[in-house]
């Protein structure tokens, strides 16, 4: 963990104020920009140093053999990883004939500033050359959230105190060299130089790089152009496979300065030719020059002040908290919003982690935030799903099961996990993404998406859950042999999450076929089948123990022996670094939160009173040795009364990576969990939950807030919600009368006056305590 913060706090801003270089790799995910097509991390202008380089076209992938020891029948074949594309973000600087590198010479400021709300990278810096020359450098950097295949920077050079010669070399760089992915040297084969060149063109200020990657076939273009401002100069370019270049020299006195706006253009297909790619990218620079720098910021400015309308968090009484939740819907909303029918990566685009792969967590983290944020984008992420049905069938079918088995991690739709008992035994992601359809729906009334997407999602994955699970001779419905969220508990009985997020999946898929009769007849549904859908959901077995009167995480896991906690090292968590899962998989120890995380997905099955004893039964066993964990537990936390320990779990949350608690920020940011920053916030103390089409509410403040107020999109409305220690003010700022439940009170909200109710004070409960050394670690 840094023990000193890195950045400043403010609310609307992430400042560095002085350059570490052993922290660059995390500076360049914490300033990574995106919009969910194209990702550049924070790297430096000049490319140089670096802690890890990284341009990302979403879907961009190469595939390499998955390591086994032993074959089995069906394991995938090979791993999708998503790769570093074409680099048009280096702008590489030289003083006098000397490189402009900070590990040389003198550095005498260097500050960069993410600015939340216009969408921008902005750095300046002061350095003197180890000749003695002093230069200013500034540089402005945007990846637009208006035009998709966009990115741009804006570099300005001036000399301190004396005359400088300045060469600026604006490059197109392929094929960058990059640390080994992981530990197997066939996948770091298989991933060295993975763009075989196409074509190279440098004509004047344009420049273009096609490549097509080996083995997924996939082909990359990438252009750029330039507008130059300052005295006289001269200008020349040249290109390579790999490399294409645009020059400037000048020579500056003090007070002049040289400026160079750069538009990059970027573009991926499976199918299109070379040529057809080549016109794409010239077509998404002809219409990005049209706008011009200024146009391109005055559009960005205008999406994000458009997205805060309707999305801010506003915190009260702690300003890391408040500044981070920004942070976080920030990077959440450059994850997704121009994803358009691709996956939003567990990384975002701002780093390599994961191998670039989506997860459950997408579905259960990323799309509840942007289903009242954002909500076009969680249409097109799901929209993605449905492409992948194919794939998703085939998976089933491999595996004697009738519908479709989503995999647990991948990027084009495959499996990609090589490991089946934390992979493929997940099954509960096709819950999951049933779950995120129900959300969207409700939260929306999209009723075409429900007809033309939605509903076949729903189909397949009831079709799994009624082939995957079985009736016993009691009539009970059980699905055996599965993982829950938790991957120290693997291949059990009748996970409770998993068994509680199939009843809903079955119930609603049934639902939705009546709705829809004649699109459920073209997919093969019959009343028989819906039927055979509600019967298993009715009978669907959630494992209780009597004397401990608790839920069980899945069948028998309180009759396993306890974890040795206090024979447990600090140093030894992550546990499944230090112990064997064979150990792991039969002791009492969680992972993350998994019944705990059902009591919030599904928190209508459990009352006030089971929510509590089961709270405090899997706390002390919960070592959240996963970045997922902690928002969760802030939920449900708030919900049990345990205020304190809530608010502990959102600062843990939301500093994840601007503290970099995991020490692995440098990969990429943790997406899901900045999303469950907003989760824990407004889930936990605005107490919301989805009711039918509409939302409840049950809001309380830890003693750390004084005030939160969070906005919302429902439908065509918009909503505020303030809450104080003594009272929540519900503000409809747009749309029709909106009737809401606030702590089981009806309430009717119109755009007339804002609505005053009581907020009750928390129950009073003991405390429960976590295993040794896992407290809460924010602060």
């Amino acid at each position: 963990m840094i023990t000193e913060r890195s950045y400043t706090v403010e609310p609307w801003a992430v400042r560095e104020t002085s350059l570490d270089l052993d922290l660059l790799a995390q500076s360049e995910s914490v300033f990574a920009l995106s919009n969910g097509h194209v990702g550049w991390r924070g790297n430096l202008d000049e490319g140089e140093p670096h802690g890890l380089p990284g341009a990302y076209l979403n879907g961009v992938y190469e595939l390499h053999p998955l390591p086994y020891a032993e074959a089995g029948y069906g394991y995938p074949e090979s791993g999708q990883t998503a790769i570093n594309v074409t680099n048009g973000k280096v702008l590489r600087l030289l003083v006098d004939d000397e490189p402009f590198d900070l590990r040389y010479g003198r550095l005498v400021s260097h500050e960069r500033t993410l600015d939340l709300r216009r969408g921008v990278l902005e750095r300046v810096c002061e350095w003197t050359s180890p000749a003695g020359t002093t230069i200013r450098v500034r540089s402005t950097r945007l990846v637009s959230l208006t035009q998709r295949a966009i990115a741009a920077v804006a570099y300005e050079v001036e000399p301190v105190g004396c005359r400088a010669r300045v060469v600026i070399q604006s490059e197109l760089v392929a094929n960058e060299s990059l640390p080994d992915p992981n530990g197997d040297p066939r996948a770091a084969r298989a991933l060295k130089s993975p763009l075989e060149p196409e074509e190279d063109l440098a004509s004047g200020p344009r420049l273009r790089l096609v490549h097509r990657t080996r083995r997924s076939g996939l082909r990359v273009a990438v252009a750029a152009d330039h507008r130059v401002e300052g005295p006289e100069r001269t200008t020349s370019s040249e290109s390579n496979v790999d490399v294409a270049r645009f020059t400037v020299t000048s020579v500056l006195e003090p007070g002049q300065r040289l400026r160079v706006e750069k538009l990059v253009a970027h573009g991926w297909s499976g199918a299109r030719s070379r040529p057809a790619m080549s016109d794409q990218v010239e077509a998404a620079l002809a219409a990005a020059d049209h706008s011009g720098w200024q146009g391109l910021l005055d559009e960005q400015r205008a999406y994000l002040d458009d997205f805060w309308a309707a999305a801010d968090v506003e915190v009260d009484g702690d300003e890391e908290i408040q500044q981070a939740v920004r942070f976080a819907l920030f990077h959440v909303l450059q994850a997704g919003a121009r994803a358009e029918q691709r996956a939003i990566p567990a990384k975002g685009l701002t780093g390599s982690g994961y191998d670039g792969h989506a997860f459950w967590d997408t579905e259960m983290f990323v799309l509840p935030l942007l289903t009242y944020t954002a909500p076009s984008a969680v249409s097109e992420a799901l929209r993605w799903r449905q492409n992948t049905l194919d794939a998703a069938r085939e998976r089933a079918a491999q595996l004697g099961l009738r519908g479709a088995a989503f995999p647990w991690r991948t990027i084009e739709g495959q499996e990609g996990s090589a490991y089946w008992p934390a992979g493929t035994a997940a099954f509960h992601v096709n819950a999951d993404i049933a779950d995120a359809v129900v959300r969207y729906v409700a939260a929306t009334g999209d009723v075409a998406f429900e007809r033309e997407t939605g509903l076949e999602l729903l189909v397949e994955t009831a079709r799994l859950w009624r082939s995957l699970g079985h009736h016993d001779s009691t009539g009970a419905f059980h699905i055996d042999g599965v993982t829950g969220p938790d991957e120290y508990s693997a291949v059990c009985d009748d996970n409770t999450y998993t068994n509680l997020m199939a009843r809903q999946n079955l119930l609603a898929a049934a639902d939705a076929a009546e709705r829809h009769r004649e699109q459920a007849a073209r997919l093969g549904v019959d009343d028989e089948e819906t039927a055979t859908w509600r019967d298993a959901a009715a009978a669907m077995n959630i494992p209780y123990n009597d004397e401990l009167g608790v839920h069980e995480q899945h069948a028998g896991f309180t009759r396993y022996q306890r974890w040795d906690f206090a024979g447990t090292r600090a140093d030894q968590y992550p546990l499944m670094l230090h112990f064997p899962y064979f150990d792991l998989y039969r002791k009492q120890v969680i992972k993350q939160a998994d019944l705990v995380l059902a009591m919030y997905t599904c928190d209508g099955f459990f009352d006030e009173e089971h929510i509590a004893r089961n709270f405090a039964y899997y706390e002390p066993l919960t070592v959240r040795d996963s970045s997922l964990s902690a928002c969760v537990q802030a939920v449900v936390a708030a919900r049990a009364g345990h205020m304190r320990l809530a608010y502990a779990y959102t600062a843990e949350a939301a500093l994840m990576d601007l503290a970099d608690l995991e020490h692995n920020t440098r990969d990429g940011l943790h997406i899901a969990s900045l999303a469950g920053t907003w989760t824990a916030l407004v889930a936990g103390f605005g107490g919301m939950r989805r009711e039918g089409e509409s939302l409840r509410f049950a809001p309380r403040l830890p003693e750390h807030f004084s005030r939160l107020a969070f906005h919302l999109r429902l439908r065509e409305s918009c909503l505020r919600v303030e809450i104080g220690p003594e009272k929540a003010v519900y503000t409809l700022l747009s749309g029709p009368p909106l009737t809401i439940r606030h702590h089981g009170e009806e309430v009717t909200l119109s755009t007339d006056s804002p609505t005053v109710r009581a907020v009750p004070p928390a129950p009073r409960r003991s405390e429960p305590e976590q295993p040794q050394h896992r407290a809460p670690n924010a602060r």
